[in-house]
């Protein structure tokens, strides 16, 4: 089996927004080549555009799911209350094993550079940042969730 948390870690760590990270870790399962796929996830690093909002990593995991269990009829309710149950309980867990959703709560207590530029990747970025970790959990938890429920 494929260690889609391995890969999200790893993507993040060549220089991946953690969105592309965790997105680009599936493409086995989400058919997307790597160049669809980064583009459509480079706008939700940095908690969608570096705003610091939903952190990217969830984000990308929401990509993930959408491609994977989505749904495409939008008169089929049931399978919208079905996708966004999933969704809720992705949340819940990633909240559940790091504190919060958020990317600014999620950095809490790290020292970031302000502005709207992202930063530069040095050695210093990666020892004081938790984001391969969380591309990496949020990775896992697609991975329980996509095999518990086939």
């Amino acid at each position: 089996m494929t260690d889609h948390g391995k890969i999200a870690e790893q993507n993040f760590r060549k220089g991946y927004n953690c969105a592309q990270s965790v997105l680009l870790a599936f493409g086995d399962m989400t058919g997307l080549d790597e160049n669809t796929a980064a583009m459509l996830s480079s706008s939700f690093g940095g908690g969608l555009g570096r705003l610091r909002e939903v952190c990217g990593a969830v984000s990308g995991a929401a990509m993930v799911m959408g491609l994977i269990k989505g749904y495409t009829d939008p008169d089929d309710r049931e399978a919208k209350k079905a996708h966004y149950h999933r969704v809720q309980e992705f949340a819940q867990r990633f909240k559940e094993q790091n504190g919060s959703i958020i990317c600014r709560e999620l950095l809490s207590g790290v020292p970031t550079v302000g502005g709207k530029d992202p930063e530069a990747r040095t050695t210093e970025y990666y020892r004081k940042r938790p984001c391969a970790a969380l591309c990496r959990c949020a990775a896992q938890i697609l991975d329980e969730m996509l095999t518990s429920s086939e």
